[in-house]
């Protein structure tokens, strides 16, 4: 049987969970409004659209096969980067945007680009935002499950 590597176009589904085991998403989850996603991930090994820790795990199983992974931050969305939260005046930012913690703005640079922001605190005069991932810093652990290769 063909063991996946880098290269090959694999299907694969997965339950992420975060370092308490609370579970943060999945591709299979037996509920029709539950929120997962719908089937298995469809992927490239290598091709960078999936974390690397992710892609080394799959790397060597076989269709069928199972195995969770803990995959450590530098493997996942990074650490977390304290250079990439700013605190801003309220003044600085357009009067009509929600300023409530959680929610998420897109931030414009002077070359046109464009990022997005987490609002981490909201003062009477400042904003906290913050750009890092928001699984930057986090252990994620994986279960896994290769249906197909090719």
């Amino acid at each position: 049987m063909a063991q996946a590597k880098k290269g090959d176009k694999v299907k694969v589904h997965y339950t992420r969970r975060l370092e308490g085991g609370e579970v943060f998403d999945s591709s299979e989850c037996g509920e029709d409004d539950c929120g997962c996603e719908s089937g298995p991930l469809e992927f490239t090994i290598g091709d960078g659209n999936v974390i690397p820790g992710f892609d080394q795990a799959i790397i060597g199983m076989n269709p069928g096969d199972t195995r969770t992974v803990v995959i450590p931050a530098d493997q996942a969305y990074g650490e977390r980067i304290e250079e990439m939260v700013a605190v801003v005046g309220r003044k600085d930012i357009p009067a009509d945007l929600t300023l409530e913690v959680g929610n998420q703005l897109e931030v414009t640079q002077e070359d046109g680009s464009a990022f997005p922001v987490i609002i981490t605190e909201v003062t009477e005069s400042t904003v906290t935002l913050d750009a890092n991932h928001p699984l930057a810093g986090r252990e994620l652990t994986f279960d896994l499950r290769l249906v197909e290769i090719g």
